[in-house]
């Protein structure tokens, strides 16, 4: 019995039905940077260099207890909105940066409609995107992110994504600090072959923080190498003209079991 042109049927199958998540090829050097936590330098610093330099970015912001009403350490959402304005996603980190493994399902219910809400009151879009606190994760939350139409989350693991088997709520991405600069080189360079390279930013500085403060001199540099090297620079919802996000959920299950935490 010749088992080549079952073998064929076979492999032709596979790649018919995985092909459906993307819309498109993925290109060699396609980055998505994100930011997290709302620190005032994504409004000093951060927004006006990406401006600048054409690049998209997704903004995942919250209310980071206790001092987020300090302006000299966080956004406030006048500034919010003026992100939203000059033209950078918006995204979900809940309320007050909760670590979702460790919430009721209506506290986090509550967490992602506070969110939203303040949105919705400031016209802002609503979010589309998540981003877990601190990186915690809970599968029981994948549901309720469904729910409400929610299309990427973006966790931790130091590796690129693969659309074709990281399932969208579970995005890996490396997070930059004032130490791993040859590491992050690395992650950049590896956008290549259908994988895409997210990246985690925390503030630049972020003085709160200091264990993932990037200081501005290295952040630029790292917009210089994107911006010299024709790098793709998006936010987390352009990504959609990539990946059919809905075939996505359809066909790839969520594993748990890759390393997800930085």
């Amino acid at each position: 019995m010749d088992i080549k042109p079952i073998f064929f049927l076979l492999l032709l199958s596979f790649s018919t039905s995985f092909g459906q998540i993307l819309k498109k090829e993925i290109p060699d050097k396609l980055v998505v940077l994100t930011f997290d936590d709302a620190p005032a330098s994504h409004y000093s610093h951060v927004a006006p260099l990406l401006k600048e330099y054409g690049f998209g970015a997704t903004f995942f912001v919250c209310e980071f207890p206790p001092n987020y009403k300090d302006s000299t350490l966080y956004m406030n959402w006048r500034q919010m909105k003026e992100l939203h304005q000059m033209g950078f996603e918006i995204a979900n980190h809940t309320r007050t940066h909760a670590n979702v493994s460790k919430l009721s399902k209506d506290s986090f219910f509550n967490e992602l409609s506070y969110i939203e809400d303040k949105c919705d009151s400031l016209q802002i879009n609503t979010p589309l995107n998540f981003a877990y606190p601190g990186y915690g994760l809970d599968e029981e939350v994948l549901d309720h992110l469904a729910n409400k139409n929610y299309r990427f989350a973006r966790a931790g693991g130091k590796r690129t994504y693969n659309p074709l088997e990281d399932h969208p709520y579970l995005i890996p991405s490396w997070a930059p600090d004032a130490h791993n600069e040859e590491e992050i080189m690395e992650a950049i360079e590896s956008a290549k072959n259908g994988h895409i390279t997210v990246l985690t930013f925390h503030g630049v500085p972020d003085l709160e923080h200091p264990w993932v403060t990037v200081p501005e001199e290295l952040f630029k540099k790292y917009m210089d190498f994107l911006k010299e090297n024709e790098y793709q620079v998006l936010s987390l919802i352009a990504l959609e003209a990539f990946i059919s996000v809905q075939e996505a959920h359809h066909k790839l299950k969520p594993d748990f079991s890759k390393r997800l935490k930085n």
